[in-house]
């Protein structure tokens, strides 16, 4: 299995534009909420697995907000059928194997790159957008146990959508970094749920 992503000079322009647009296209509008200070260190970004828009989202908030060379883990047989996607800074993994510490290793490598930004679901599979408390897998701790701690920047990414009157959905996302120095995938997740919960607060007083 080969685990190096790539950035194809022409794939990965049209790739961004392509988001920008299918977004526009799907969605009346998105709001971000929270600021995320620009420093000069790689991005690790932590996001709800809700939808298979999730990826596109990402791609939003690193485009806007982040504005790294952007990577993302991809089950090895969706990176197969979606091959464009190793162009794009996609690298795969394949679950309950013996490799997926090969594709860990590389993630917490792109990470020593301030340069970079690596999208990770820690939920390891998408789950309804209704749960109130994510769990996480123990990868987030591997790859966070592998970087110099001050050496990189978590942010945590929460997505919702909204339709209230609109026949298309609103995208709502909101942004926070991770400040604690505990990088164990207990206090990052208990970290994240936090502020899922906070976030969850703002979104059921939406109205209109």
């Amino acid at each position: 299995m080969k685990i190096k992503a790539r950035h194809n000079f022409i794939i990965y322009p049209f790739f961004k534009r392509y988001t920008r647009y299918k977004l526009s296209v799907h969605f009346s509008k998105i709001v971000i909420q929270g600021s995320i200070e620009q420093r000069e260190l790689p991005v690790l970004l932590i996001a709800n697995h809700i939808s298979w828009w999730d990826g596109f989202w990402a791609v939003n908030i690193n485009q806007q907000i982040l504005k790294k060379k952007f990577h993302f883990m991809m089950l090895e047989e969706q990176l197969r059928k979606f091959w464009f996607f190793r162009y794009c800074g996609g690298f795969p993994v394949r679950k309950n194997s013996r490799s997926v510490i090969k594709s860990l290793d590389y993630a917490a490598e792109l990470l020593t790159d301030p340069d970079n930004a690596v999208l990770f679901f820690p939920q390891g599979k998408i789950w309804s957008s209704h749960l109130t408390h994510l769990r996480f897998e123990k990868g987030i701790e591997y790859i966070l146990k592998k970087t110099e701690q001050g050496k990189i920047q978590v942010v945590f990414l929460v997505n919702f959508t909204e339709y209230l009157s609109e026949s298309r959905p609103s995208l709502y996302q909101y942004l926070e970094e991770y400040e604690g120095d505990d990088f164990s995938c207990h206090a990052i997740e208990n970290a994240y749920n936090d502020f899922f919960t906070r976030c969850l607060s703002i979104q059921s007083q939406m109205n209109e």
